[in-house]
Order: C-alpha cells, then sequence, then structure tokens
C-alpha cells in the first residue's frame, strides 16, 4: 500500500520538502523523515480525510520541528553566527528560473509562518481549507496569512523595481 502511495504523492512531497527546506540534502531528509513517519502513523490515518493533506501536514510538521530544535542550537550548522551562513548561502547563484529569480528570493525571506503558508497555497496549488489543514490553523488564519505576505512581497518587489 505505502509503494503506492509513493509512487503517487512522492514527487510532490519531494518539490515541497525542497520548497520548505531550500537544500537538497536536508530536503532528502525531511523527504525520507516524512514517509518514516507515515508508516509508523499510517494505523492512525482517518479514510475520510486526503491522503495528501495528511501528508502534507505530516511533513510541514516535521519541518518546523526541525527548525525549533535548530533555532535552539544557534550553531546547529557549523556557522558562528547567522550572519555568516546567510553570506555564504546568498554568495551561491540560484538555480531559480530568471523569471522569477526575484519572487523566489522575496518569497524566501518571508516569516516561515508566512512563507510555508504562500508556498503551500501558491507553489503547490492547495486551497484555503487544504492550507489550513496542512498548517493545523482555521481557514481565516490562512487568508490573513496572505494577505500579509502579499503586502510584504509587494513592498520587497516594489524596493527591487525601484532605483
Amino acid at each position: 500500500m505505502i509503494d503506492s502511495k509513493i509512487e503517487k504523492y512522492g514527487k510532490r512531497l519531494y518539490g515541497l520538502c525542497l520548497s520548505l527546506c531550500r537544500n537538497p540534502d536536508h530536503a532528502q531528509d525531511l523527504y525520507q523523515e516524512t514517509w518514516l513517519r507515515v508508516i509508523q502513523k499510517l494505523d492512525q490515518y482517518d479514510n475520510r480525510l486526503e491522503f495528501e493533506g495528511w501528508l502534507t501536514r505530516i511533513c510541514v510538521n516535521l519541518y518546523r520541528d526541525q527548525l525549533r530544535k535548530r533555532n535552539r542550537n544557534r550553531i546547529f550548522d557549523g556557522f558562528s553566527t547567522r550572519e555568516d551562513k546567510d553570506a555564504l548561502l546568498e554568495s551561491i547563484p540560484a538555480k531559480e528560473n530568471e523569471d522569477h529569480r526575484d519572487l523566489h528570493q522575496a518569497v524566501g525571506q518571508l516569516p516561515d509562518k508566512l512563507r510555508i503558508t504562500v508556498l503551500l497555497y501558491y507553489f503547490r496549488d492547495l486551497d484555503i481549507q487544504s492550507t489550513a489543514a496542512a498548517l493545523g490553523i482555521p481557514p481565516g488564519t490562512v487568508k490573513s496569512r496572505l494577505h500579509k505576505a502579499k503586502i510584504l512581497l509587494k513592498e520587497v518587489m516594489q524596493d527591487e523595481i525601484e532605483f
């Protein structure tokens, strides 16, 4: 059974992991951890719910757990400061489509709550209800996060256009 789920949802899940982590190695770890958790919790899955929504929620929750662990240990990855890490990451050329590079970069600068919501809704094509279910928040909160993200993105993109 799990093989058919991996075949059906695997590519989309990996895309979500890559969008969340922004690092292929971390994305692969999150992907594997998500499927491991799915196998462990499969008996708790409610068949009345969409499997992809349940899978997405597991992935997002695992990602949040990883963020919390990393934030508790600021030197989690060998960098002495966040600025050192950011400087190195900014020096690496982006692989995104040139036409949308500024947008991807702007989305990447959003606070995690807003960034994750934007990724699920716009980049993973989930509707408001599915995004809310995946994040474990009310639909109204999804709408307000999207609204706030649009305002922030508009400001950032406007600053990029003005010289």
